[in-house]
């Protein structure tokens, strides 16, 4: 009988377990650092498809102005948009390359921003030759208003809301300094509340102005005074809802009725974050709906 010896097969040689442990750190940061990048464009190329779909349906070139609170990077850091000179220098651009007789659909979602970029935004919506209309599905507040002033038309959700276009300075409100200043004596006011009571009073001037200017053509001067005294007058906190009632009350030109593909727009720019979602449902099926959500 014979006895066969066996022998071990060696390992392979120049991989050991510290090369293993550095490619295993490559592969993962490789995911943490790229999945988002992906990520982004995938969600852009969905965003772009969808505003396709919405000038489709609409008939009209599609500028979507949507401020939400999103997350950048790895770790999910806040990101806070408002109207900036960004957004005025993106939304003149493509104005300017709009055909003069085509119509325009402006998709608001906004808590407002900058006066001089919302303004820019507001004068070139009135010098289109063709029909602007302004969509609003949640809010377009502040500077969103403004800008929808300067509109022929503002289509609302029923449950929609503008606001109004009085001027703050930083967090106080133009029209309270003014009247602050009107209550007191002169002598017990310190030059700095003096001071920013005069830009105040400017300022109120000022906005008063530019909203008798973007209505007055469509509904007439005595009108256009009215809505600029109550909208810009400071009669309300700068946060107050104007529902659809109210502005239809005031004389805005706001009907209601948006396409499904508007809310399938809005579902694209999300405000979830890194937390669970404090609403949940299970949507129905049918137009508008969104059949990949669940809670």
């Amino acid at each position: 009988m014979s006895v066969v010896a066996s022998r071990a097969r060696p390992y392979p040689r120049g991989i050991d377990l510290g090369t293993v442990f550095a490619i295993g750190i490559f592969v993962l940061i490789l995911v943490l650092f790229g999945a988002p990048v992906l990520g982004q464009r995938a969600l852009r190329a969905q965003r772009q498809r969808a505003l396709t779909a919405l000038e489709k349906a609409r008939g009209a070139r599609i500028i979507a102005i949507i401020h939400r609170q999103e997350t950048v990077g790895v770790l999910g850091v806040p990101f806070y948009r408002f109207i900036d000179i960004d957004d005025s220098e993106a939304v003149l651009r493509a104005i300017r390359q709009t055909p003069p007789d085509a119509a325009i659909d402006l998709l608001l979602h906004t808590p407002g921003g900058l006066v001089l970029a919302s303004e820019q935004i507001a004068y070139a919506v009135r010098s289109h030759p063709g029909k602007v209309t302004v969509l609003v599905p949640h809010y377009a507040m502040s500077g969103g208003t403004l800008i929808a002033l300067a509109a022929d038309e503002i289509v609302m959700d029923e449950a929609a809301v503008l606001g109004p276009v009085d001027p703050q300075l930083g967090d106080m409100p133009a029209a309270a300094l003014v009247r602050i200043v009107g209550k007191k004596p002169v002598e017990r006011l310190d030059d700095r509340t003096l001071l920013l009571a005069d830009i105040a009073e400017k300022a109120l001037r000022h906005m008063k102005q530019v909203v008798r200017g973007l209505l007055a053509e469509r509904v007439g001067a005595e009108r256009a005074e009215t809505i600029a005294e109550e909208l810009a007058g400071g009669h309300y906190t700068h946060d107050d809802p104007i529902t659809v009632a109210e502005a239809r009350d005031l004389g805005l030109p706001v009907t209601t009725g948006l396409p499904s593909e508007a809310y399938d727009l809005m579902d694209l720019y999300r405000q979830e974050g890194r937390r669970r979602p404090s609403v949940q449902f299970v949507p129905l099926p049918g137009p508008g709906a969104d059949p990949g959500h669940r809670p």
